[in-house]
């Protein structure tokens, strides 16, 4: 079980380092600060897994889960620290987890709103937000000294590489260690190359704690956590279609009415403590459900396995360290990969959102142009008042809303169902689950 345990550990482990250094770089942390981070990552992890998987009271389906930080909350995090300061980031994250307990009632009736058309958008901005994110930490800010340096580009493709290698020699679940294998291949290039200084790796303590709000305390502002609170509504929504992927592939029969609402508790709660550490949303790793696959290894106690191993290795400052010491062009040349792998998801979601539609066509195109505007050209919202800019230049939140008001405008006022059998479908989309019950894509 503790073998197993430490395989679902390795597939996410690319995905909490790629975000604690994307943290790291882009908003300039001191390398003890960031070393915290990475501790304070590994040990939420592993505590949300283990309320995933445990399922303690209302919190957790009692599947096999792994959780982590990243994705789409991650971008959303690091815009409103950049615009409004460490602490309302924070306070952001804090609010957003006590929204989701109070929203929660409402859920099955928001559900409709977010129909794979406008959670597959969103999805695609999410992801062309990320690769740009990445590409950032190999390349630098543009202007800045060293922007795009030849050996920091090489040292970004030789990465790519090698988890492109890896993914085409290997099999089986060795093939879902790639990222991992690249981040390691690039990072011993880099130490050959004299670009990794291990000198931090020998010094400070064995044990460690995490510091808890390492940024201070809190800043409360519910214009600055709006975005997150949007993304928090779609999140939900994706939460009901990874519950019923997970039952599927271990076999469980679940109730959608209890057992999705025990997720996003799970996701809540979990955040709520991750903000307390200064970290952006937890979410759960659809990643780990096709390890489940896979291996064929249903047991929800392989998970709870890994969430052990996780707060383990929070408390290792040692590991923490040796984290550390990879370069950002490493790092960045492996979260390129990882976050254009969501923008395939939401490009497969949007495949089943019936494109051939007019009124789909026109609601996805005018979601991407507006999503994808400040993202393409920053600073076009710079001569709007700051209270309207946090949203609009938030691409994530500006695209998901306008698909979700697009969707209702052409798919819900003034039209009925014309049909029993297309009222059941529509529910069930609704719902996380798509017309022949398969489930649908997991979550990125």
């Amino acid at each position: 079980m503790l073998l197993f345990g430490v395989q679902h550990v390795l597939v996410m482990a690319a995905t909490p380092i790629s975000a604690i250094f994307l943290m790291s770089a882009t908003l300039r942390l001191s390398p003890n600060l960031t070393v915290d981070l990475l501790s304070a990552a590994l040990l939420l992890s592993g505590i949300g897994s283990l309320i995933q998987s445990l399922g303690p009271w209302k919190f957790g389906p009692r599947l096999p889960f792994v959780m982590l930080p990243g994705g789409a909350p991650l971008i959303l995090f690091l815009s409103i620290a950049q615009q409004h300061g460490l602490p309302t980031a924070t306070g952001a994250v804090l609010l957003t987890a006590v929204f989701t307990f109070l929203v929660l009632p409402l859920f099955a009736r928001l559900l409709k709103f977010f129909p794979p058309l406008v959670i597959g958008t969103m999805i695609v901005i999410v992801g062309v937000n990320l690769v740009k994110v990445g590409a950032l930490l190999v390349t630098g800010r543009p202007g800045a000294p060293g922007f795009a340096d030849p050996a920091q580009l090489g040292l970004a493709f030789a990465t790519i590489g090698l988890i492109v290698l890896f993914t085409r020699l290997l099999r089986g679940v060795l093939r879902q260690l790639a990222v991992l294998l690249g981040l390691a291949g690039g990072t011993a290039l880099a130490f050959a190359a004299g670009q990794v200084h291990a000198g931090a790796l020998f010094s400070g303590h064995v044990l460690g704690l995490p510091r808890p709000l390492p940024f201070g305390a809190p800043a409360f502002d519910l214009l600055a956590a709006l975005p997150l609170m949007l993304y928090s509504l779609a999140s939900m929504a994706e939460a009901t279609g990874q519950t019923v992927i997970n039952a599927e592939a271990v076999g469980k029969d679940i109730d959608i009415r209890s057992d999705v609402p025990r997720t996003v508790r799970g996701d809540a709660l979990t955040s709520l403590l991750g903000g307390f550490f200064g970290l952006p949303l937890m979410v759960t790793s659809g990643e780990n459900i096709g390890i489940v696959r896979v291996t064929g290894v249903r047991s929800r106690y392989v998970t709870a396995a890994a969430g052990v191993v996780l707060v383990l290795l929070g408390f290792l400052a040692p590991v923490a360290r040796a984290i550390s010491v990879m370069p950002s062009a490493v790092v960045g040349g492996a979260a390129m990969v990882v976050f254009a792998v969501i923008t395939v998801l939401g490009v497969q979601m949007l495949g089943r959102a019936r494109l051939e539609d007019h009124t789909s066509t026109v609601t996805c195109a005018v979601a991407l142009a507006l999503g994808l505007l400040p993202i393409l050209v920053p600073g076009v919202y710079a001569g709007f008042p700051s209270g309207v800019r946090i949203l609009l230049e938030s691409g994530v939140a500006v695209g998901a809303l306008t698909a979700a008001v697009l969707n209702v405008v052409f798919h819900h006022l003034g039209r009925r169902a014309p049909a029993t059998a297309s009222t059941a479908s529509t529910a069930s989309t609704a719902a996380g689950v798509p017309a022949e019950a398969t489930g649908p894509a997991a979550r990125p």
